[in-house]
């Protein structure tokens, strides 16, 4: 069984950084991808940044140059530094693994951004 724990959401001010954190635990294949989504009130769930386990990135176009992940394979965890926030980032950011053909989702975890 497979879970994924993330933490490190919260409050900031426009311009402010956030860096998410979401450990996975449990039967993790070396070889996975994973990411982290988001969703905002009234909004359907939308890609952010996914990464490979070697190390290849994709990033949504509203967060290039300001949003970067990174994942350390030895914890299974995976990273998301975001600058430069705006209030368009409050949403609750997802983590998702896609291992051995499933995937997995983390419970979620508030990003608020004030103007």
């Amino acid at each position: 069984q497979v879970q994924l724990v993330e933490s490190g959401g919260g409050l900031v001010q426009a311009g402010g950084s956030l860096r998410l954190s979401c450990a996975g635990s449990g039967s993790i294949a070396k070889i996975n991808v994973m990411g982290w989504y988001r969703q905002a009130p009234g909004k359907q769930r939308e890609l952010v940044a996914t990464i490979t386990s070697l190390g290849s990135t994709n990033y949504a176009d509203s967060v290039k140059g300001r949003f970067t992940i990174s994942r350390d394979n030895a914890k299974n965890t995976v990273y998301l530094q975001m600058n430069s926030l705006n209030t368009e980032d409050t949403a609750v950011y997802y983590c998702k693994l896609r291992n051995l053909g499933y995937e997995y989702w983390g419970q979620g975890t508030q990003v608020t951004v004030s103007s």
